[in-house]
């Protein structure tokens, strides 16, 4: 299950709605501008400071990783379900098409994904990536249990791909497609078949 961003205990009523509130038109924010929405139109919108809302939300990386989480949720629960997949290379081909096609229409969630290091959080790191990590990995132990992916594959491998081709993706006129083509060509690779 993912995580959910922290929040004091005991937080205030007044602090617990401006949250929700704060959360709500960040969504709507990212939605429409992808993970450059601006911070201090947010804080407009909502009525309150910058600074109420870098309270909740210390750097960027924390606001956006609040968006994502119910779809980093959505993603973690089909991982779930295409474990009972017979056939383990195509259960988790199609976990990972998803959640290219999920980085590809999400606009922000590729940006959540991705390991910024000079933002990363010593303590959290990147919950959004980690949870997706978690997601990934039974899918991923049984392919290479199973001979159908390489042993030296890993679940960090798995979603930096999805996010390199979402981010190369992101200015194409259908960004869907192109980004299934790239899914597809580094599945089969570059050489020709024999």
């Amino acid at each position: 299950m993912p995580k959910q961003p922290e929040r004091p205990v005991r937080q205030r009523a007044d602090a617990r709605r401006n949250y929700e509130r704060i959360l709500a038109v960040a969504e709507e924010e990212v939605a429409a501008h992808g993970a450059d929405a601006s911070l201090e139109k947010i804080a407009r919108t909502v009525g309150v400071g910058s600074a109420t809302v870098r309270r909740h939300f210390p750097t960027r990386r924390a606001l956006l990783e609040a968006v994502a989480q119910e779809r980093i949720a959505g993603l973690s629960a089909r991982a779930h379900e295409l474990t009972a997949h017979d056939d383990s290379r195509a259960a988790l081909l199609e976990w990972m098409g998803g959640v290219v096609e999920y980085c590809v229409c999400a606009r922000g969630l590729a940006a959540a994904l991705s390991y910024d290091f000079a933002e990363t959080d010593p303590v959290h790191e990147n919950s959004c990536a980690a949870d997706l990590e978690a997601a990934a990995a039974p899918l991923l132990e049984r392919a290479v249990r199973d001979g159908a992916v390489a042993p030296e594959v890993t679940t960090a491998d798995l979603i930096a791909l999805a996010v390199g081709i979402a981010l190369a993706t992101a200015g194409h006129p259908d960004p869907v497609a192109r980004a299934n083509r790239l899914f597809q060509l580094a599945v089969a690779g570059i050489s020709p078949q024999s």
